[in-house]
């Protein structure tokens, strides 16, 4: 992403000024030459030595603007060669120093920095000077600010003012990503206030500055020496973080590599499918809820605090590893689950599935359930799946249609004896050495047992399934093969949902119209009943996008002959 990420304070002495920023360079050609070492995540401090390379950065104000530095002016001093990562998989630097690299964007950053502390801005669109603003022109580039407080015992008001903000020339990209930035940069803010708050408290439990200051009302000469020394307290003196800036380095680094790979263009062959149109529905719920959740975290934030500072100084300050998967066996494929339960169990699995039953899957193992999860969610649109991957107790099939549960969870008795659900029993052999088994050995530590008060034969259909299983029968067929039949089936199906939503849900027609739609759709015959089924359950999966698109083009036919 073509953007910078910058850290401005307001001196009390100075005014507004930029305490760190980072930037991305991106490699002179698309082919950038090899490098040893290390990826985003690498914080690297280069040597005077590696000046003549050109990674090194200076502060680009003249010796005028550093004479009138204070210690709360100052990050790294202008001798620090500044820190560099380098992502290996683009060829892209991140580079970090207290000015931008490139002189041309010193003014920039320098604008957006007294803009964003400015009065003028922050006073109408931020009630209490703190939150996020948008400001910005096509001359100087458009910005994305928060402005926040932290706290300090000798400070003026007992807090200092701060400001992060993203500046970039890309109006739309910027205002897009409004609720990606605005969580992730709160975590970094909530986090350098936690930081701060804890050295806060520690310095008012040794000496209340309140009473100091009240007892300075009656020695005046005493005020003006003490506003002098305030004022020129860093940022790394406020939070006691002797690794700050490489944080913050590490912080805005990884910032702007998601923030620019979020977003891509994408050519797509003909229309989007409605996997992908309901997954763009969902990921836009999603940020809504979050934003939602973010404006009003206020109110319970004080009832939270204690949780959620240690989560977010974890988040800050920590190395945050990777989540690595479970150990022990995995389902990799729909045809390596059909080995494991064997043919029969197999089919009257995956016909619950495809006809909108309820599967559950009990079992000591989550990271097993999981897998087999993931398998099977594969034979239906995306927006038929709902799953709870692992949980202590019994949810309702309206919640979900996946549900794994622990060993020791009871089904109730309504949902044992109903036709609409099915239950794997997850019976576990390991022994010390069992327990060390690869993915293929699945059956020898395991045994599965399925159960269903469903009396309906399962073997005649519906037709999807007979084909799928015609294809994982055939061994030379890969299973990337496999998939890509399978999904060739899903769209061919979703067709025809689509054209049954048309004609029975939007036009309204009655039963016997409907059958012939269906006869002409190849769903009557051999295993009609489930057909017919799994083309209602596949109704909900339908996108909001294609509902509404069919039913504003209904509405429109409507009108069109009386205007």
């Amino acid at each position: 992403m073509n953007a910078l990420v910058a850290l401005c304070h307001f001196c009390e002495l100075h005014g507004p000024r930029t305490l760190f920023c980072t930037e991305a360079l991106h490699p002179p050609s698309p082919a950038p030459s090899s490098q040893a070492g290390a990826s985003v995540s690498s914080d690297r401090d280069r040597d005077g030595d590696r000046e003549g390379e050109g990674l090194t950065m200076r502060a680009n104000s003249s010796a005028t603007q550093r004479g009138e530095m204070c210690e709360g002016c100052r990050s790294l001093p202008a001798s620090h060669p500044g820190f560099v990562s380098i992502d290996d998989e683009t060829g892209i630097r991140f580079l970090s120093h207290q000015h931008p690299r490139q002189p041309q964007l010193f003014s920039v950053v320098r604008q957006a920095c007294v803009r964003s502390l400015s009065c003028e801005v922050n006073s109408d669109v931020c009630p209490g000077r703190e939150g996020p603003i948008f400001f910005g022109d096509e001359q100087h580039g458009f910005v994305f600010s928060h402005t926040f407080f932290i706290k300090d015992s000798l400070a003026r008001g007992f807090q200092r003012w701060y400001s992060i903000v993203m500046v970039a020339m890309d109006r739309i990209y910027l205002i897009n990503s409004w609720p990606f930035l605005l969580r992730h940069l709160k975590l970094t803010i909530q986090s350098l206030q936690s930081t701060a708050l804890k050295v806060f408290d520690n310095e008012q439990g040794v000496c209340p500055q309140r009473a100091v200051r009240m007892n300075s009302v009656f020695s005046p000469a005493v005020l003006p020496h003490q506003r002098s020394g305030n004022a020129a307290r860093s940022l790394t003196s406020l939070t006691q973080h002797p690794n700050l800036w490489a944080s913050l380095h590490s912080s805005f680094s990884w910032l702007l590599k998601a923030c620019g790979s979020r977003l891509t263009e994408k050519l797509l062959e003909g229309a989007p499918t409605e996997d992908t149109l309901v997954l763009i529905e969902k990921q836009t719920e999603h940020e809504e809820e979050m934003s939602c959740w973010e404006g009003a975290e206020g109110s319970s934030a004080m009832s939270q605090q204690s949780q959620s500072e240690s989560e977010l100084a974890h988040h800050f300050l920590c190395d945050d590893p990777k989540p690595h998967e479970s150990p022990g066996p995995k389902f990799r494929s729909l045809r390596h689950l059909r080995q494991v339960l064997g043919a029969a169990d197999f089919r009257q699995l995956a016909w619950h599935v495809l006809m909108g039953n309820q599967v559950i899957w009990r079992g000591a193992d989550p990271g097993l359930i999981q897998s087999a999860f993931t398998v099977l969610k594969s034979l239906l649109p995306v927006g038929c799946v709902r799953s709870v991957p692992y949980s202590a107790q019994y949810e309702e099939a309206y919640k979900c249609n996946f549900l794994g549960l622990s060993p020791d969870v009871p089904i109730p008795t309504h949902v044992s004896s109903s036709e609409f659900s099915v239950l794997v029993d997850i019976i576990s052999e390991r022994s010390s050495q069992t327990s060390a088994l690869s993915g293929d050995d699945i059956g020898s530590p395991c045994q599965f047992t399925i159960s269903s008060a469903n009396t309906q034969p399962t073997d005649r259909g519906p037709t999807l399934l007979n084909k799928l299983e015609v294809a994982l029968c055939n061994e030379n067929l890969s299973v990337d093969v496999v998939s890509h039949c399978l999904l060739c089936l899903k769209e061919e199906w979703m067709n025809k949902v689509k054209v049954l939503f048309k004609f029975s849900k939007v036009d309204g027609r009655g039963r016997e119209d409907t059958q012939k739609v269906l006869a002409l759709l190849g769903a009557t015959g051999p295993g009609e009943e489930d057909n017919v089924r799994l083309l209602k359950y596949w109704m909900t999966g339908l996108s909001k996008t294609y509902k509404s698109h069919l039913m504003t083009a209904v509405r429109g036919g409507e009108r069109s002959p009386s205007q």
